[in-house]
């Protein structure tokens, strides 16, 4: 385990309980985030490596992505 997460969790421990448990869940699901996108970009690179990609109009994609959003 990495120095950091040594100390942040030694100085969770000593936060009371419903602390603990709060940060707790709130590290696992973001831990859980971490691997979904993980696995998300895995799946991306496998894609690319087997030729399955396609060009992107970036500019397109941005406003696609900024209209679904509710921007403007």
């Amino acid at each position: 385990m990495v120095t950091t997460l040594k100390k942040a969790i030694a100085e969770i421990a000593s936060l009371p309980e419903s602390d603990q448990e709060e940060i707790g869940r709130k590290l696992l699901s973001h831990v859980e985030k971490l691997r979904l996108l993980r696995a998300d970009i895995d799946a991306g690179l496998r894609s690319l490596d087997e030729g399955k990609g396609k060009p992107v109009d970036i500019e397109q994609f941005i406003d696609k992505m900024n209209r679904s959003h509710g921007r403007s």
